[in-house]
């Protein structure tokens, strides 16, 4: 029986229980069978039960090339189980024995509520040459259960794993964090390693350069079970409480021969000054709605997007979100109780900050500051280029603290990092400032300059002229009466 006749019997086996009447199908049977069920998606990623799709046909092997835990299905079918099933399974490899664990060891458990249990394979350490393994089920507890599927050709009883060389790589999840400054303050934040993690690589590695503004300590806190990530916390070892100073400390992320830097590699751990603002006012409100995931504001950006030295307004648009922040923040506002008495649940957002996100996929981006435009080559994946989602974007400060109408917005400090699809990524440190009005009644405009740090790409500084509407209907701006504007960078 080839594929193509497989699918085509479990697809008609589908089709006739669903014709069936109740008591026809309490009398339809099939023959008991246990198999390995590891199923890939189009690009060749596997799925993870309870992931399935009709289409897709079990896999007998797979080439792995990660050091993350490797899950592979084994299902078994059956009418009615009364009591628990095991299905033992042996593994062969060719030489290094002891480069993988499998997880449960030896044996896997079924019963009438589980017909599919996970065979987890784990990566003790990285290999340097293709290593072959081989995986067979080899007994059940029920003799009535057959081992493989109900064919001779593609039984499935056996799978095959190939692992390949792999090339490491590690991120910051966060790019900015803001602390109250008590002493004793903890802060916890994730790096990701797309690629999988060797625990004992990662505890020799000089993982971080460290920038100290005030006195902290650094502790790995626990790692991810399928090595996909680690987290770091960080405690204050000082109280830094004086409300007018700026406090900051920098962690940096390092290229090392075995894990390479790719996307953020620089977090920012932050105390900023306090500034007295009447929460209700909640300014950053007029910016987004969360009724519509499509929600954008609308800008123009002063450039020379051709390189000929002509500068004209650049139209582009992101998508805004409020900034979550905890209920003790200064200048938190309850946006939503989910309807409950318990506050532990209660949602808040801040009064003066908004974020540029895109929510459509893991790995789509928004146009924060018309970024895209800026240039040539960038990969528009968040993944390579998480700059482009910025989540703290803009504050506002209103005139006296409680302008409903006017004030002041600065573009939030942070280290922003854009790179390529090869690989290649630039860390851009940006901040700016301008003023914020009320044009019309609930038509706010901000005017402001966005300055960008990066050596490499800029030879320095640039600094960029926008406007900023929390709408699409506004007036085209006048031109400048500069042609000192932003040109575009390849990368």
């Amino acid at each position: 029986m080839n594929r193509i006749n497989i699918q085509y019997f479990y697809l008609l086996f589908a089709m006739l229980l669903m014709a069936c009447s109740k008591e026809e199908v309490e009398t339809t049977t099939i023959d008991s069978h246990v198999r390995f069920h590891f199923l890939v998606s189009s690009n060749n990623q596997p799925l993870e039960y309870p992931q399935v799709s009709s289409g897709l046909i079990a896999q007998p092997s797979y080439t792995h090339q990660s050091l993350v835990t490797l899950k592979i299905p084994v299902a078994l079918s059956a009418n009615q189980l009364k009591e628990k099933v095991t299905v033992s399974y042996e593994v062969y490899t060719e030489n290094e024995l002891d480069l993988v664990t499998m997880t449960p060891e030896n044996q896997l458990t079924f019963q009438a509520d589980k017909l599919v249990d996970t065979l987890y394979v784990n990566f003790n350490q990285r290999w340097e040459t293709p290593q072959g393994i081989s995986i067979k089920l080899t007994a059940v507890s029920d003799e009535t259960i057959q081992i493989g599927a109900l064919n001779d050709t593609y039984k499935n009883d056996e799978f095959s794993l190939t692992l390949e060389s792999v090339n490491t790589t590690y991120a910051l999840v966060q790019n900015r964090i803001e602390i109250q400054g008590q002493q004793g303050e903890q802060v916890r934040f994730d790096v990701q390693f797309p690629n999988g993690f060797v625990t004992d690589e990662i505890d020799n590695l000089q993982m971080f350069t460290e920038l100290k503004g005030f006195d902290y300590r650094l502790e790995k806190l626990s790692e991810n079970p399928f090595k996909k990530s680690i987290t770091y916390q960080l405690t204050l070892n000082e109280a830094i409480d004086n409300d007018e100073v700026y406090y900051k400390s920098t962690v940096g992320l390092q290229s090392t021969n075995l894990y390479a830097t790719s996307g953020n590699s620089i977090l920012e751990i932050i105390k900023p000054t306090k500034t007295d603002r009447d929460v209700s006012l909640n300014t950053a409100a007029n910016f987004y709605n969360l009724s519509d995931p499509f929600h954008r504001t609308y800008g123009e950006n002063w450039m020379d997007s051709n390189n000929d030295g002509v500068c004209s307004w650049q139209s582009f648009f992101a998508f805004t979100y409020p900034v979550v922040v905890n209920a003790d923040d200064e200048n938190a506002v309850l946006y939503d109780d989910l309807g409950t008495e318990d506050p532990s649940d209660d949602i808040y957002h801040h009064a003066f900050r908004i974020g540029f996100n895109a929510t459509t996929s893991a790995t789509a981006t928004t146009n924060s500051f018309n970024l895209k435009r800026w240039f040539n080559g960038e990969s528009s994946s968040s993944r390579n280029s998480p700059g482009l989602n910025i989540q703290e974007a803009l504050e506002f400060f209103p005139a006296e603290g409680t302008n409903a109408k006017s004030g002041k917005v600065l573009v939030v400090p942070q280290n922003i990092t854009v790179g390529t699809s090869a690989g290649k990524s630039y860390n851009i440190a940006i901040s700016g400032e301008g003023t914020y009005k009320e044009i019309s009644e609930g038509v706010f405009q901000l005017d402001f300059e966005l300055n960008a740090t990066n050596q490499e790409l800029f030879g320095g500084t640039v600094t960029s002229v926008y406007k900023i509407y929390n709408t699409s209907n506004y007036e085209d701006p006048e031109d400048l009466i500069t042609n000192n504007c932003l040109v575009t960078y390849d990368l």
